[in-house]
């Protein structure tokens, strides 16, 4: 617990950051930095939602929410770090295929026609749109399965990994009483 405290942001940093300042208010609140178990299994899971659904300020939005639901931020913040360069285009992909076998279309789009030249600036408009319109839909199909199942998964984790810890944690008090 110690060493995951260490990584995490303090109050103060995400008062101080540029993105975070209009939420000082609201972050100030030490329960909301108080590592409980509601607090950290909410807080992840809200940070896994946010970082799976939302590809830009997600670390806003996941500082916000949990501000609001009295969740530990500084958790919901590090945890949107789920996507980040390496694990952007992996879980875009599974997110893609997801959303397409969902919808029912055995089609997906074929990486060979994304190249396909096009002349003049409105025909390349025309076709770049319509390549992510084909995209589109299964891939924000998909994110939304997974930023959801992500989240109810990434708390009963955190839930279950707090207990047993505290379970670990009361035997060894009774083994060393005898």
């Amino acid at each position: 617990m110690r060493s995951l405290k260490r990584h995490l942001p303090t109050p103060e940093q995400i008062q101080s950051s540029r993105t975070l300042r209009w939420l000082a208010p609201a972050v100030a609140d030490r329960r909301l930095w108080a590592f409980s178990r509601r607090g950290v299994a909410l807080g992840f899971a809200i940070g896994v939602f946010f970082g799976l659904l939302i590809p830009v300020a997600q670390v806003v939005f996941a500082a916000a929410v949990a501000a609001a639901v009295r969740a530990n931020v500084a958790v919901a913040a590090a945890t949107t770090l789920i996507t980040n360069p390496l694990t952007f285009g992996p879980i875009y992909y599974v997110a893609y295929k997801l959303g397409a076998a969902l919808l029912g279309s055995a089609e997906t789009v074929d990486p060979a026609t994304l190249d396909a030249e096009v002349e003049g600036a409105r025909a390349w408009l025309v076709h770049w749109w319509d390549r992510f319109a084909e995209v589109g839909k299964p891939l924000a199909l998909g994110l939304g399965v997974l930023a959801v199942a992500g989240s109810i998964i990434g708390y009963a984790l955190v839930d279950l990994g707090w207990r047993v810890h505290l379970l670990r944690r009361l035997r060894r008090r009774v083994a060393a009483r005898r």
